[in-house]
């Protein structure tokens, strides 16, 4: 072994033996049922006791309605803690459409990113502490919400012909692209009564159509809005929104923030919870990484085909050389901080760079329509899904030309596949910590011009989500576990229900934008390795798989094999609908302590 890669395995083994080496408390915050011994509980086994971890979700609300954020105790298949992501005392309409969500390496804060303006609301990256380990469920810290850099300039006239406004402001809003989001708040109309008409029709999220000056254009879905003078809309803003998409910190005094709409990274100081500092990027910024050295930061700028370089310390910008892929969308670094992996969406590429000098060292094919990487740290692995290709590719992250990865296997989910027979979208990998096993959570859509094969949905067509079992050194389907989990339990659904009907928000669109949800399907596993979740967008739940074998355990075990799903964990629940009186349904990020 080359000393290199044993600084790498030391840097590596080091931070998860001091984890392991930490004071772990069991938390019995729930009494589970088990075995039928408690009356109206369903016969299933009990959760098997482990050390304490934390896996945390966030969960997207109905429109206009704040997102939440959800723990998960590891050892207790249980929730201890939810919360509405925009806090009490957030500005009013922050917390909408959640995007992304990270917790600090020392695992003290967790960061919820908010694209509020989608909805018309206020972006604000949200932040809280997670709850501790303790004998008592003590819940979330109190969350406070960071406002965001943006330009908000108010509104001296406004007017509609058609759909299209116009509107006067008193300052011109500076470098705003068309084509991007703006945001027009507290324009009210006088003498209008609802139900009548909408006293706020002219408010809300728009794409900009032009700007000249102080004078913009967009197109409002409501049309014959009255023109107003400057006295009736004293107080109305337009605001150019950040939109703020992906987090991602190596360090625990800085958390680092890719706005979408603003083209720009920002940094917050965790210990104040402000923006200390912003750097211009390249167009639609869509992910993040940080090198584990902590010296820099790289971005994949969906709109503008292009990758970032930054000095953390100042966030000044370095020249990447070499880069020409199409629309980046996912980026990682590699555990010994001299490599960042890129993967392209548009043409497919898996894009090595070297942290060194900024220059693309080689370039690999996953096919047009990939979307996640993982890198495991224990094999030094790239797992690579295409939900487009139906294919999962498997990479060292070294052994090519230069120090680039090299492909171990590629694994087809489509039609006539062993892994899915009727087909599957892989969407995202997960593995567990001893290089055991990996997991893949993919889902079918069936065909709308047959019923779902599920007869419990009446839907037509309708949503199978499943998590696949890999063994990592094989690279083979894991037996004698099944290797496609089933994950709906009963309760909360049906008995024997594998299916679920479609909801149109959690379809991701084939470019991402803060308006889509990027996974429809995704999995994470504990820390420890004892279990894998996968969150699951239609079924607005998380599935809870243990992951370990306690038949051999002769004195007390539950007796759960490996991979069995152990239950379903509602959605996070943030506030109802007036309209529906409906909780958060729908799951779209989940992550682990560190």
């Amino acid at each position: 072994m080359s000393f290199r890669r044993a600084g790498r395995l030391a840097a590596m083994v080091l931070p998860g033996l001091l984890w392991l080496a930490c004071g772990q408390v069991y938390r019995p915050v729930v009494i589970p049922c088990s075995s039928g011994a408690v009356p109206g509980c369903p016969l299933e086994p009990a959760p098997t006791p482990a050390s304490f971890h934390a896996v945390f979700g966030i969960s997207a609300n109905v429109p206009n309605y704040p997102g939440g954020a959800m723990q998960i105790d590891v050892s207790g298949d249980s929730i201890v803690a939810e919360t509405p992501i925009n806090g009490p005392d957030a500005p009013n309409g922050s917390g909408r459409n959640p995007t992304h969500a990270a917790v600090l390496p020392n695992n003290s804060r967790l960061f919820v990113a908010s694209a509020s303006s989608v909805q018309g609301g206020i972006d604000v990256v949200s932040s809280f502490s997670p709850a501790p380990q303790s004998t008592v469920a003590i819940g979330f810290g109190p969350v406070t919400a960071i406002p965001l850099p943006n330009q908000t300039s108010s509104i001296a006239a406004i007017s509609e012909t058609g759909n299209l406004v116009t509107a006067t402001l008193s300052a011109p809003l500076n470098n705003v692209p068309v084509g991007h989001a703006i945001v027009i708040a507290d324009v009210a109309i006088p003498g209008c009564t609802p139900p009548m008409c909408n006293p706020n029709a002219y408010d809300g999220g728009f794409v900009l159509a032009s700007i000249n000056g102080t004078t913009i254009q967009y197109t409002d879905p409501a049309p014959g809005l009255p023109a107003l003078t400057a006295v009736e809309v004293s107080g109305s803003t337009a605001t150019f929104p950040p939109q703020p998409v992906f987090l991602s910190s190596a360090q625990n005094n800085a958390m680092y923030v890719a706005n979408y709409n603003s083209n720009s990274v920002s940094v917050i100081n965790t210990a104040l919870d402000v923006v200390s500092n912003s750097a211009t990027v390249g167009e639609h910024p869509v992910s993040l990484a940080e090198t584990p050295n902590g010296l820099k930061l790289y971005v994949a700028n969906q709109g503008d085909n292009s990758v970032s370089s930054l000095n953390t310390t100042t966030l000044s910008s370095n020249t990447v050389t070499g880069f020409s892929g199409i629309a980046p969308v996912w980026v990682v670094a590699r555990g010994d901080s001299q490599k960042v992996y890129v993967l392209t969406q548009g043409d497919g590429q898996l894009v090595t760079i070297d942290t060194a000098t900024d220059t693309v060292t080689g370039s690999l094919p996953v096919g047009a329509g990939a979307n996640f990487i993982f890198f495991d740290p224990h094999l030094n692995r790239l797992y690579v899904t295409n939900p487009v290709t139906s294919m999962v590719n498997v990479f060292s992250d070294t052994g090519g030309a230069n120090d680039t990865p090299i492909q171990l296997a590629a694994i087809s989910f489509a039609s006539g596949s062993t892994q899915c027979p009727e087909g599957c979208s892989p969407t995202s990998v997960t593995a567990l910590p001893d290089g055991s096993r990996f997991y893949v959570a993919s889902y079918q859509i069936t065909s709308s011009a047959s019923p779902c094969p599920d007869p419990t949905v009446t839907a037509s067509p309708c949503v199978i989500p499943s998590l696949t079992v890999f063994d990592a050194n094989s690279l083979t389907l894991q037996y004698p576990s099944a290797p496609t989990l089933t994950l709906l339990t009963w309760p909360p659904f049906a008995t024997n229900q594998y299916a679920v009907p479609p909801v149109s928000t959690c379809a991701p669109a084939a470019s991402y934008s803060p308006s889509t949800t990027r996974f429809r399907v995704f999995t994470v596993a504990a820390v420890d390795g004892s279990h894998v979740y996968v969150s699951m967008c239609d079924a607005g739940a998380i599935a809870d798989i243990n992951t370990t074998d306690s038949n051999t355990n002769n004195s007390g075990g539950s007796g759960i094999p490996a991979d069995t799903l152990i239950t379903d964990l509602p959605a996070a629940y943030a506030g109802s609908s007036q309209t529906t009186g409906a909780p958060v349904q729908n799951p779209v990020f989940m992550l682990t302590g560190q």
